[in-house]
């Protein structure tokens, strides 16, 4: 009995020690840091992870993506992707209050306590169509909140797209998870496998914009990912990037010759 209360407090007090760890150990990182959007130095392993990825994607992700979506009705699938997104409100939570945002954690809150109740489960998303609106926040937005910087830009195996601050903000998600916290191993990756799968499926439409309009996918890729997170931690509103352009140089002016030195042909 006292083994199991130990249990439950170590797992109720081990995310804020888990985030303040991550924050000091991210702060030491952000020397060699970089808020630049183009930092890759890892890039000729990254392409290496990138090729594996397509080809794990081509060969098992995609094929059994178009079979869910061919077997599984839209209403179906709506109220999957509703679920998974419902579940994820408890990360956007923890999130709005690392980041002081105390109004937007308040409808967050109501938003999951409608939809898990009037939702059934968070199945029907009753909450958006009640002024409650869905947001986005992890802890990498938090740690691009409190200023640090992406870091290199990473491929992560089968993940995809990533950097070292949104790395270590995955792993600090993980803790407050609902997925990854439940303790029935077969039915915690069963849940991961649906909403891997339920996510592939709804990216099968902007993969054809991708392919049509990138000459190197993956710049393309890495480039709209770091935008889009740029976006996200600046809540849509990123500032202006300074440009290291030659032309932005003020020019020189050639020294005026005074009056009585200058020579007439």
């Amino acid at each position: 009995m006292n083994k199991r209360i130990s249990e439950q407090s170590t797992m109720q007090y081990s995310y804020p020690k888990l985030v303040m760890s991550l924050l000091a150990g991210t702060f030491l990182l952000s020397g060699c840091a970089t808020n630049g959007e183009r930092y890759d130095p890892l890039e000729p392993m990254n392409r290496g992870i990138y090729h594996f990825n397509d080809a794990v994607d081509k060969a098992v992700l995609k094929p059994v993506a178009h079979g869910y979506k061919a077997v599984v009705p839209d209403p179906v699938r709506t109220s999957v992707g509703n679920f998974f997104s419902n579940l994820d409100d408890v990360i956007v939570i923890a999130n709005d209050l690392l980041q002081f945002k105390f109004h937007q954690a308040a409808s967050d809150t109501t938003r999951l306590v409608f939809n898990s109740t009037f939702g059934v489960l968070g199945l029907f998303d009753v909450a958006t169509g009640w002024d409650l609106p869905k947001h986005d926040e992890d802890f990498g937005q938090t740690l691009g909140y409190w200023g640090i910087g992406n870091g290199p830009y990473l491929v992560l195996p089968i993940l995809g797209p990533s950097t070292l601050r949104d790395t270590i903000g995955r792993s600090a998600d993980s803790h407050v998870d609902p997925i990854w916290q439940h303790n029935d191993v077969p039915q915690r990756n069963s849940a991961a496998g649906i909403n891997l799968v339920d996510t592939r499926a709804r990216l099968l439409k902007v993969e054809k914009v991708v392919d049509d309009a990138a000459l190197d996918k993956y710049i393309f890729i890495r480039e709209g990912y770091l935008q889009k997170r740029r976006s996200l931690v600046y809540d849509g509103n990123p500032p202006r990037e300074k440009l290291e352009d030659y032309d932005d140089e003020p020019v020189k002016s050639e020294k005026a010759i005074p009056a009585d030195k200058a020579t007439t042909p």
